[in-house]
């Protein structure tokens, strides 16, 4: 994986005085006080970069958590373990920088008001929105199908303004006692089609 590479420039990391290099090892033959030890030491730095990127709380936690898998799945091919607060700092980054592109939140925005003052696009709504107009899409293609007079039916019936059931008779040539069922059938073969498979 690219961006959990190895550092590969020698020298110590600076770690209040605390020598890691035997943690990373000890942690990579399976010891556990010496992974708590790891956390416990380097848990501030990861916090701090998700602090530099402005991440909500939820979102920093979870680029903390992909940052320890990250050397969970690495920690045995560390290749300099004393610079291993340099390589958990540029794990984090690229962590941070993937959990903003994946939740899209970057938004080129113009007016510096509206991203400093105004109320933000909620993500939910887009996807709503988006979700909505595929559902209308499928349904009209869906419609598309239905034979010709009966597209025209469902069309009357959902006119605005309302028309009324004897115009849709004179329109269609249809008694109007059989425009219910006829539109019941329309709507069951459009549920037929809709249905996912």
């Amino acid at each position: 994986m690219a961006d959990c590479a190895v550092v590969t420039t020698p020298g110590p990391d600076v770690s209040d005085g605390i020598d890691v290099a035997p943690l990373v090892r000890r942690a990579a033959a399976g010891d556990k006080a010496a992974w708590e030890g790891l956390v416990d030491q380097f848990s501030r730095l990861l916090w701090a970069m998700t602090r530099d990127f402005r991440l909500a709380e939820v979102d920093a936690a979870d680029v903390v958590q992909a940052t320890w898998l990250r050397l969970l799945e690495h920690i045995d091919r560390i290749e300099y373990p004393e610079r291993i607060g340099s390589w958990l700092a540029t794990t984090a980054r690229h962590e941070c920088l993937r959990h903003i592109a994946a939740s899209k939140k970057l938004t080129p925005v113009d007016d510096h008001d509206i991203v400093f003052s105004g109320p933000a696009a909620h993500q939910p709504e887009i996807e709503e929105r988006l979700l909505a107009e595929e559902r209308a899409q499928a349904v009209r293609a869906a419609v598309a199908t239905l034979p010709t007079r009966s597209q025209r039916l469902l069309e009357l019936l959902i006119a605005d303004p309302p028309v009324s059931y004897t115009e849709i008779s004179a329109q269609l040539g249809l008694p109007v006692g059989s425009i219910g069922p006829t539109r019941g059938r329309c709507l069951e073969r459009l549920r037929l089609i809709l249905r996912p498979v």
